[in-house]
């Protein structure tokens, strides 16, 4: 299923997206709640399969409607960093021996075709294309692959946007650069793990003002999906809605091989299957 959010900022409705590209209206048969964590946790998934298998759902005009982030907001946002090594070598780290873990504010999260804003006194605000994993279960200590793979409700595009002096420049501490208002573009769709026949087989690309800057693949991952999961809940309890960054590949500005954000800038990214992002660069 590519489940999504529509309309307004603020007033988004839940919808599902049919094979055959109709847009169908969840809102009524929710009884008005929303994909947020109580969804995922009280086995929304199924209950939206069975809605597509019975009576049919009304159907959305999808002519100039908003795409609104896929979730409605996630408890927390976990990060691993560098985890693609050929990022690790442009940025001039070493390869990690574990995963590199941050974390991103949640009011960051933003639609995938919602303006992206540099914030001020920035001079170095840069793209990172990522898979984006959406935790559908209550994860802790878990003891292998198959269960962290089972704990995946789906998977989204992410735009990981990061303001690379505050990140690394301005006291060690890289949420200060990962934490900035929209700097997390999430969608367009939540596409189910059912649907995704292997998460380490997935082209993803950016190009900013139409030039390629990023080309990988998530073979390339140096912890793949499955580790993450079962990494992170050694640490911390993983919660339905949680999201989870995935690293991104070479081709970020953070190389000295690009130049920086500015306003007016437009960012395009996608992954294989899950759909594509646009953003404009807009100032703070």
């Amino acid at each position: 299923m590519r489940l999504l959010r529509v309309g307004g900022k603020g007033a988004e409705r839940p919808a599902v997206l049919t094979d055959d590209e109709r847009l169908l209206d969840l809102g009524e048969f929710l009884n008005g709640a929303d994909f947020t964590p109580d969804f995922f946790a009280s086995g929304g998934l199924d209950r939206v399969r069975s809605a597509l298998a019975g009576d049919p759902l009304p159907e959305l005009d999808q002519d100039g409607l908003r795409i609104g982030p896929p979730i409605a907001r996630p408890g927390k946002i976990v990060c691993i960093g560098l985890n693609y090594r050929d990022h690790a070598e442009e940025s001039g780290a070493a390869v990690p021996a574990e995963p590199v873990v941050f974390m991103k504010a949640p009011n960051t999260v933003v639609g995938p075709f919602d303006e992206v804003l540099v914030p001020r006194a920035s001079e170095k605000t840069d793209w990172e294309v990522e898979l984006a994993i959406v935790i559908g279960s209550t994860c802790r200590y878990l003891a292998s692959h198959e269960e962290a793979l089972a704990a995946v409700a789906g998977f989204t595009v992410s735009n990981d946007v990061s303001e690379r002096e505050f990140q690394l420049e301005r006291g060690g501490q890289w949420d200060k650069g990962k934490s900035c208002e929209t700097f997390q573009p999430l969608g367009p769709w939540l596409v189910t793990a059912d649907e995704v026949a292997d998460p380490q087989a997935l082209g993803l690309r950016l190009w900013v003002n139409g030039d390629l800057k990023q080309n990988g693949d998530t073979k390339n991952m140096i912890f793949g999906v499955a580790e993450i999961v079962r990494y992170l809940s050694q640490f911390m309890v993983l919660e339905p809605g949680d999201v989870i960054n995935t690293g991104t590949p070479a081709g970020v500005a953070l190389s000295g091989l690009h130049p920086y954000l500015k306003e007016g800038d437009v960012m395009e990214l996608e992954i294989d299957g899950l759909g594509r992002q646009r953003q404009t660069v807009g100032q703070a």
